[in-house]
């Protein structure tokens, strides 16, 4: 009787442990679905972070290989204006002084189709805003700033006093910085043309999270790879100037290029880029309208960069006449319409003549 209960006890020990190994093998064959779901987690995250270091590692060694800075071109002009070493350029030796103030990545080579037609009858001057072009890089980069240079270089070309009042005429964001100089200089000036800007700060700039997004290496790295390819530069050109624009040769796109990849032009741009295109408050630029100097708007009629009200809201903010409107010039009107830009310089000159007298 001891053998049977042993027997039957061996025989009901061992079925249980039969039947385990089977349920064990199907868990193992279908795990359940979380289980598969963290594996899976787990793997995207070791691959993300894999190519993490692999595009870091790549973006690091890219900007050495790529770390050689540009030489500014042979030949350029400097003068210091308010302590920064100012490239500027001067055109025509006969007639009133016109000084061409540039936009945001813009530099004196913005002008170089509008200026020969001025230098018939004008002494015309150009400077690179610090930040832009071949000027010393020396923030901040403020309409404040800005305005500093430029009443520093009237001064250093000796303009400003009797009979040598010039027009200051100022290109998409160089509209504020005129605008400022004219507002803090009024005597020393002839007149002030806006030129596809409305002198505002709009807050307009990459959003809020850009400069979280893009760090280094990565920024540095876009930015070179970027301006590597004349595709791109091309591209934002065509958009900003248009169809009647010249294209891009080789010299063109040095031209647009370059300045990006002199000495302290990197850190400039996002310095720039993360305070916005520069402006002023709209109860500032309203007070040029209590200064009595001869004001012009000139925009091109297809301008997207503004609404279609801008033009005219901008006149009578700064009490100049009706806006010159150029018909299908976009946002480089200097460049694609040269000549109705002329023609609206020798407009306001002759404004100026008439107030002086």
């Amino acid at each position: 009787m001891t053998a049977d209960l042993r027997q039957a006890g061996d025989g009901d020990g061992g079925a249980q442990p039969a039947s385990a190994p089977p349920l064990r093998r199907a868990e193992r064959a279908h795990p359940p679905r979380r289980s598969r779901l963290r594996r899976w987690l787990r793997r995207a995250a070791l691959g993300c972070a894999v190519m993490l270091v692999v595009v870091t590692g790549a973006s690091f060694i890219f900007n050495a290989v790529t770390a050689r800075r540009a030489a500014p071109p042979r030949g350029l002009r400097y003068v210091q204006a308010a302590g920064i070493r100012t490239r500027y350029q001067t055109w025509g030796t006969e007639g009133p002084p016109v000084v061409l103030v540039h936009g945001a990545f813009e530099s004196v080579d913005t002008w170089s189709r509008l200026a020969p037609l001025l230098a018939h009858d004008h002494r015309v001057y150009a400077l690179d805003l610090t930040g832009d072009g071949y000027s010393e890089r020396h923030g901040p980069y403020t309409v404040d700033h800005f305005t500093r240079q430029l009443l520093g270089f009237l001064d250093a070309m000796h303009l400003g006093g009797p009979g040598e009042r010039p027009l200051l005429v100022g290109h998409s964001s160089g509209a504020a910085v005129v605008t400022e100089a004219a507002l803090r200089a009024p005597g020393r000036l002839g007149g002030v043309m806006l030129l596809d800007g409305d002198a505002l700060d709009t807050g307009a700039g990459p959003p809020p999270g850009f400069k979280y997004v893009l760090i280094d290496p990565y920024r540095t790295s876009l930015l070179r790879l970027g301006l590597g390819v004349d595709a791109v530069i091309r591209s934002m050109y065509d958009a900003q100037c248009g169809p009647a624009c010249p294209r891009l040769d080789a010299a063109g796109l040095d031209q647009w290029r370059r300045p990006l990849r002199v000495p302290g032009a990197e850190n400039a741009l996002w310095s720039m880029l993360a305070a916005g295109v520069p402006g002023l408050p709209a109860d500032q630029v309203a007070g040029l309208a209590g200064v009595r100097l001869p004001k012009s708007v000139v925009f091109g009629a297809q301008d997207d960069v503004f609404t279609r009200q801008t033009p005219q809201e901008t006149a009578r903010r700064i009490g100049a006449p009706p806006p010159t409107l150029i018909p299908g010039a976009r946002h480089l009107t200097m460049i694609s319409n040269p000549e109705a830009v002329a023609t609206a310089v020798d407009r306001l000159t002759a404004a100026s003549i008439a107030a002086s007298r």
